[in-house]
């Protein structure tokens, strides 16, 4: 397994999370259900893989994020807590197990996504279109969002997903284009746009998240909200990067609440269909309202009109 570089931090003084970044342990019966079932069946999420600060609260709900294609990426991120390596072969079992566990969660909505898979010839299109299809047909009535990899901009390869026709089909961007080549090493800021407008001109209902903190500015958050509304991008997730190990990028600065309630104004401004900013929101949390036109445009217009009245 590949280890990461250890991030240079000695420009940077250590950093307290503020009171507004602190959660609760993961407790409850519910989250115990959901622990048992992704051991029992051998799946990887994301929430544990991703160290994700909500997991406690969505597990709790009986959901979970799925992470398919195993738990080993090609590409060595430096935000990302998932381990980087080479990959077990491709598991062709898995998408049936996905299909049954949340048959078996009885859950309403789900989102899966995926390590990078570089080293194979579809990029793990064939297993995402075969995932997506067993959860389809086992799960009628569930609702589907695929968060999925850039598959270097193949074309081919982003049909599959749009073929096999998930209710959202979400990328991130991850973070502003001077950043994106210390960030995503071995990702293009323009690519994942051009992912994002393939998949919108697909017919698909398009998002994708971005991570503050990490020393960005003010102004290209905002070219950033801009760029990905030119793409056709529908919902998009801000939140804080939270430095997973100290072998991963450090945290710039702990974004007040404030800023991100900034951006969700500016976004709506500027035509985007969703928009769900706060220092806890990742890509998944709150995903079954994001299913929804209008709902969050919707919601915020209300909001605005109460304040006017």
């Amino acid at each position: 397994m590949i280890e990461l570089p250890i991030a240079p931090q000695s420009d940077l003084p250590k950093r307290t999370k503020p009171d507004w970044l602190r959660v609760k342990l993961p407790i409850g019966e519910s989250y115990k259900n959901v622990r048992n079932l992704v051991d029992t069946h051998k799946l990887h999420t994301i929430c544990e893989s991703g160290n994700c600060p909500n997991m406690g609260e969505c597990w709790g709900a009986g959901t979970a994020t799925f992470m398919i294609l195993g738990n080993i990426c090609t590409r060595s991120c430096g935000f990302c807590a998932v381990a980087t390596g080479r990959p077990s072969s491709v598991d062709w079992d898995e998408p049936q197990r996905v299909a049954e566990a949340i048959n078996l969660m009885k859950i309403k909505h789900a989102v899966i996504t995926s390590v990078d898979r570089d080293e194979l010839k579809d990029g793990g299109s064939i297993i995402w279109y075969n995932t997506i299809h067993a959860v389809k047909t086992l799960n009628p009535e569930t609702t589907l969002e695929t968060l999925i990899p850039d598959f270097k901009g193949e074309k081919e390869n982003i049909q599959r997903i749009i073929d096999a026709g998930p209710e959202v089909v979400s990328h991130n961007i991850e973070t502003v284009e001077r950043l994106s080549r210390q960030v995503r090493i071995q990702a293009k800021y323009w690519r994942s746009m051009e992912v994002i407008r393939i998949l919108k001109e697909g017919g698909m209902r398009t998002k994708s998240g971005i991570m503050l903190g990490l020393g960005e500015k003010k102004e290209e958050v905002f070219q950033t909200l801009q760029d990905l509304a030119n793409a056709g991008c529908d919902v998009v997730t801000i939140g804080q990067y939270l430095q997973p190990t100290k072998k991963h990028l450090p945290v710039n600065r702990f974004v007040h609440p404030d800023e991100f309630a900034e951006y969700r104004e500016v976004g709506y401004q500027m035509g985007l269909d969703y928009v769900e900013s706060g220092p806890l929101v990742r890509s998944s949390y709150h995903s079954e309202k994001h299913v929804i036109p209008g709902f969050g445009k919707n919601a915020w217009a209300g909001e605005k009109a109460k304040i006017q009245s």
